[in-house]
């Protein structure tokens, strides 16, 4: 078959084929089974093949790769305009071919599986954190039931309130509550433990990498940012400015601009919320300890807390610090401060 561009819809068992020739005349309609793919393609000379940018696409642009085609992932919602017709794997295969021809189309990065397994240790200590947090509000919602409320607020004053409680002899609360918090705090302390376990792998990493080891020259970028953004993104390369990666991150104001007039609102919030969050949190706390420093950045943070609340000063830094990294990481240069 002479096919110059495949459009590959991708699945846990079934996958559907989509190929034109050069003449963007369709020549193969086809259904495979997972075990058939990479006969498929082994068979095939080597021609430009796109997917969704989806599970496992990175998996199989990899293996594509290793086959000698070219592969392009897309992101699925520039797919969707290209569907024609009901929603099935054929058209969704053809609208991934028909996308991938367009010269404007914007196409994903395949990641390498080292950066896959740098971003899954983040997803799993994300979730760990998430479920800290829900155990934390449990237990003081149910201490709070008796009476027995922390003089303040965090995860520290949660653990200490529920230390006092079940260190007491006896426990100063009805015979069942003992032995639940007993076991609460034991899960408590599984939790920070496994937490901990995987904080120790990402600065493992972050020694290892020279890329990360850069990025922690700026300020308000720690080895969690700065591992989640090499992991993300690799070298920053796809990226032309650093505007546009910042907008990735969902860092710039949204506009809704016509007949010459810009009106700009708040940030965008596109992009992936996990990195948002590193680089909002990382500037917050740089916002926070800036007022008795006299260097230019801290002079300049100073001046827009005057105008601003820390909050749109803490995303301004972030953009900022976002901007940098683009640059450090596509121009493989070291932080020079002003």
């Amino acid at each position: 078959m002479n096919i110059s561009r495949v459009g590959l819809d991708l699945a846990k068992q079934v996958f559907q084929v989509h190929g034109v020739d050069s003449h963007e005349r369709v020549v193969c309609r086809r259904q495979l089974k997972r075990a058939q793919m990479l006969d498929f393609f082994r068979q095939l000379a080597p021609c430009l093949v796109a997917m969704e940018a989806c599970g496992s696409a990175h998996y199989w642009a990899r293996e594509l790769q290793g086959l000698g085609h070219e592969v392009r992932l897309i992101a699925p919602q520039f797919v969707k305009p290209y569907v024609k017709g009901d929603k099935h794997d054929a058209h969704d295969a053809e609208a991934i071919c028909e996308a991938a021809s367009r010269p404007s189309m914007r196409f994903v990065p395949v990641k390498s599986a080292q950066q896959q397994a740098g971003q899954s240790v983040h997803r799993i200590r994300s979730r760990l954190v998430r479920a800290r947090t829900a155990l934390c509000n449990e237990i003081r919602g149910l201490l709070g039931e008796f009476g027995l409320v922390a003089s303040r607020r965090g995860r520290a004053a949660t653990v200490e309130l529920l230390e006092t409680v079940t260190a007491a002899e006896p426990v100063p609360l009805p015979a069942p509550m003992g032995e639940l918090l007993r076991g609460l705090k034991e899960e408590l302390q599984a939790l920070d433990a496994r937490i901990e376990r995987l904080e120790r792998v990402i600065k493992r990493s972050a020694r290892e990498d020279a890329r990360i080891q850069r990025l922690l020259a700026v300020e308000g970028i720690g080895p969690l940012t700065a591992s989640a953004v090499v992991a993300a993104v690799g070298d920053a390369r796809q990226f032309r400015t650093a505007r546009q990666f910042a907008a990735w991150l969902g860092l710039v104001p949204r506009q809704h601009s016509t007949g010459g007039q810009q009106r700009l609102g708040g940030i965008t919030k596109r992009g992936d919320t996990y990195l948002r969050t590193l680089f909002t949190h990382g500037s917050r706390s740089v916002v926070r300890c800036c007022a008795n420093k006299t260097d230019a950045r801290s002079r300049w943070l100073q001046g827009l807390l005057q105008r601003c609340n820390a909050n749109a000063v803490a995303v301004a830094l972030a953009n900022k610090n976002a901007r940098i990294v683009w640059a450090l990481l596509s121009r493989e240069t070291t932080y020079q401060p002003a």
